[in-house]
């Protein structure tokens, strides 16, 4: 089941923070008195969405690799720079070399958790939107 927050927490209006349906005037001189209103508009607009979604799927992605692939560099820094550590026995008899390898798997599977829980709940949301956003083209149909 998928929680989807963005039916609880809608966009809330922002006023003079809306798309032009002209296009842009070229941006002034940061001197000027109005380049502040020429700036806020850029951040606005139908592809407003799109960066969020952008930024989210980059966030999940570096998150979830950071820490699959983190743990592993830890791993191979023991191993490689204190290996009286790594052959040490571990209180059930191993050497924690052996215990800190054997838990590479759940760390990779709580990283994928992680990847799976965030995406429902930051990025579907978010992708629903810009979907339901989209115009989709008609699709004709060729008679015989």
């Amino acid at each position: 089941m998928s929680t989807d927050s963005s039916e609880l927490h809608p966009l809330r209006h922002r006023p003079a923070r809306h798309a032009s349906p002209t296009p842009p005037a070229p941006s002034p001189a940061p001197h000027s008195s109005n380049w502040r209103a020429v700036r806020a508009r850029s951040w606005t607009g139908p592809h407003r969405d799109l960066r969020l979604l952008r930024r989210a799927c980059r966030r999940q992605r570096r998150v979830a690799a950071l820490v699959a692939l983190g743990y592993f560099v830890v791993f191979l820094t023991l191993t490689v720079a204190f290996p009286y550590v790594m052959t040490a026995p571990a209180p059930g008899g191993l050497p924690v070399g052996l215990c800190l390898a054997l838990v590479q798997l759940p760390v990779t599977w709580l990283a994928v958790l992680f990847y799976e829980y965030t995406a429902r709940r930051h990025v579907d949301p978010l992708a629903r939107r810009v979907r339901h956003q989209t115009p989709h083209p008609r699709h004709e149909q060729v008679g015989p």
